[in-house]
């Protein structure tokens, strides 16, 4: 019983608090619509520098706003969904999959010309899946690796 309970102790010292997780994780998952809105305002020709970030935020409302009504409920930020770089990944997919109707009506209802061509909403679905993935990665794979400095 007591070797339990020190393992669980070591592995607490070892985690973030959950609030700062889960923070991160936010802030992370915001910055990767930003980029993707910024990509594709500059594929565009549309402004994109950091100067036109309050025209990047409103690009990047539709699909982030999706994303965070919808993917709480399917666990993208539950630790014991998204603690290795592989569950890490498939939950960030499983999540963008269950976000991306509610983003692309949003993208509609939010967007000026209220349209949606459907060679955007398939480039909506795989680079939202790129940027969210590498980013998510990214995070899981910094996570694991300060894990094991501190053990």
């Amino acid at each position: 019983m007591a070797d339990s309970v020190g393992t669980t102790t070591k592995m607490a010292a070892r985690q973030p608090a959950p609030v700062a997780r889960t923070v991160g994780l936010v802030v992370g998952d915001a910055i990767s619509f930003l980029v993707f809105a910024g990509a594709g305002r500059n594929q565009h020709g549309e402004s994109s520098g950091l100067g036109a970030l309050g025209q990047i935020a409103i690009t990047a409302l539709p699909f982030a706003l999706g994303w965070f009504l919808v993917s709480p409920w399917v666990g993208a930020y539950r630790r014991r969904l998204t603690d290795t770089v592989r569950r890490m990944l498939t939950r960030t997919e499983l999540a963008w999959i269950a976000s991306y109707p509610v983003a692309l009506v949003l993208r509609v209802v939010i967007a000026p010309d209220h349209q949606m061509p459907w060679t955007f909403a398939l480039v909506i679905l795989l680079a939202n899946a790129v940027f969210l993935g590498l980013w998510r990665v990214a995070f899981a794979f910094g996570e694991r690796l300060v894990a094991r400095s501190r053990a």
